[in-house]
């Protein structure tokens, strides 16, 4: 690629998606009429300021986190994907089998191992062939497209799914170390081993993304790729792409040297007719 590309961040929404830069936000959603809605603003946590290794990756999730309120406010049609009963109660079931598996007799090894399952399990069953699922693959080929100038597939080398990876492997290891800790400390030590395992596989995940034709980077890339193919993307519809497409065009504003920015200046305008608002009906196409 000629030009230095922003990078990016996502995440889809029941009925819209969630793109994110360094510094901006935007989020586009398809309102129950077919408008097309788009808000935007400021992050209120920047992960990438925070430059120690341990708090890095943990960062990363909480200023997605910290988006959340402020889409329920500036959105209030958002459909956020913890909203979906499907996906809500496969979170509280995937809660109670964890603490069952934690308090069991099994081996730290094998909990470790099924205690991922049911982390992905139930949740990934819940999205195939969802709304969901379609605006994530809406998220992944506009934000793929953008970043590598040509026609990108549903699954996105970046995808938190890919993560599942090291997880299991950094898992596996911290909770090893923790139960071999004295029992009056073992329950702390269970606690810091997760935040832990947490932190470097998402350090492991950007070693990945830098190195992505490493075959240990491969290999801990596919079981996160396989249930992006599987389960939790699919194919979208050309509205849904108009969708995630209106999210990154307006990112893209905001992340733009013309607007304080350190990214490229745009190609495209954002599809809105006035300028001083960051929530817009689309005009019709």
């Amino acid at each position: 690629m000629s030009e230095e590309r922003v990078r990016l961040g996502g995440m889809a929404l029941g009925n819209g998606v969630l793109v994110h830069g360094p510094r901006f936000w935007a989020c586009a959603v398809r309102g129950r009429d077919g408008t097309l809605e788009v808000a935007s603003g400021q992050k209120p946590l920047r992960a990438v300021d925070v430059r120690n290794p341990l708090l890095r990756g943990p960062a990363r999730l909480a200023e997605v986190f910290a988006l959340l309120p402020e889409i329920r406010r500036r959105l209030p049609s958002a459909e956020l994907p913890f909203q979906r009963p499907g996906v809500a109660g496969a979170m509280v079931g995937s809660a109670l089998g964890l603490r069952l598996v934690r308090a069991s007799r099994l081996s730290p090894l094998t909990q470790e191992a099924v205690a991922a399952f049911l982390a992905v399990g139930p949740a990934a069953m819940a999205l195939r062939g969802s709304n969901l699922a379609e605006y994530h693959g809406a998220e992944h080929i506009a934000i793929g497209t953008y970043e590598h100038g040509e026609d990108r597939a549903k699954e996105h080398e970046r995808c938190g799914s890919h993560v599942l990876g090291p997880l299991l492997v950094t898992s596996a290891a911290g909770s090893l170390l923790a139960s071999r800790a004295p029992a009056q400390v073992r329950s702390l030590a269970r606690a810091a081993a997760g935040v832990g395992a947490i932190a470097a596989s998402l350090e492991i995940f950007s070693w990945m993304v830098r190195n992505d034709r490493h075959p240990l980077a491969r290999a801990l890339a596919k079981p996160g790729h396989e249930l992006q193919h599987r389960f939790v993307t699919a194919e979208p519809s050309p509205e849904q792409l108009e969708v995630a497409e209106a999210a990154l065009r307006e990112c893209l504003r905001l992340e733009s040297p013309a607007n304080g920015g350190e990214g490229e200046t745009p190609l495209t305008h954002p599809p809105y007719s006035n300028g001083d608002s960051d929530k817009a009906a689309a005009p019709p196409t």
